[in-house]
């Protein structure tokens, strides 16, 4: 059986919005193993947004259990928070988020840089990392310079060069067209197969769930079926 990468128990969150609470989680059961390609699926206002942000790290559940990579990070601090999230996690986002002034090559290097590596292994991890995406001849292009589906394997490199255990994709092919779409999910699928990487989609397009080898449902703040 395959350790589980991602196991968290009961977790809830609630926020307060103009003195009303507003149950965003009630009660996650949830296990992701290592090596699993998975995709969350809801509608707006499931939960799907901050379900995310506890599993990347950014935020943390007001009750519940969670253990990434057999740590408990339910209870850390920012700092502690941090530090796992640059160790463990790569970001994929729906808008890209590259810095637009910036090459490829060093839209990759950014989160090297914040781990304390020098400039000759930032820029090998980054040219490789650039290469496993097929965009070796694009190390030099700003942003403007790259199609859609480049800008997002240029994300998907910047979230792989850190070497994470984890890489959680918030709705991928948001902004790609349909053929486009397609790459970016072979892309992952390939990561997946082919490196061993535990990917986590989030999503709200049945046909990129399809893509996944388990979909989970999540619906005002509850999973339904078996997670």
């Amino acid at each position: 059986m395959a350790a589980a990468l991602i196991d968290i128990g009961d977790l809830r969150k609630v926020y307060s919005l103009d003195g009303v609470e507003i149950q965003a989680l009630r009660g996650i059961d949830m296990r992701v193993d290592e090596g699993e390609l998975v995709a969350i699926m809801g509608p707006s206002g499931s939960g799907k947004s901050t379900l995310m942000n506890i599993l990347g790290c950014l935020d943390v559940a007001d009750s519940g259990s969670y253990r990434l990579r057999d740590q408990d990070v339910t209870h850390m601090r920012p700092d502690q928070l941090a530090r796992v999230r640059n160790r463990e996690i790569g970001f994929v986002f729906q808008g890209f988020n590259l810095l637009p002034r910036t090459s490829a090559l060093e839209n990759v290097e950014t989160p090297l840089i914040y781990a304390g590596l020098g400039r000759h292994e930032r820029q090998e991890r980054a040219t490789a990392a650039l290469g496993r995406l097929g965009l070796s001849d694009r190390l030099h292009h700003l942003p403007s310079q790259l199609s859609g589906g480049q800008q997002q394997r240029v994300a998907i490199a910047r979230a792989l060069v850190t070497r994470p255990s984890l890489l959680l994709a918030d709705e991928p092919t948001g902004n790609l067209d349909t053929a486009t779409s397609a790459e970016i999910l072979t892309v992952l699928e390939d990561l997946n197969r082919e490196d061993g990487l535990t990917v986590l989609m989030i999503t709200h397009d049945p046909e990129v769930a399809q893509r996944a080898q388990r979909t989970l449902h999540l619906r005002d703040g509850r999973l339904e079926g078996p997670s």
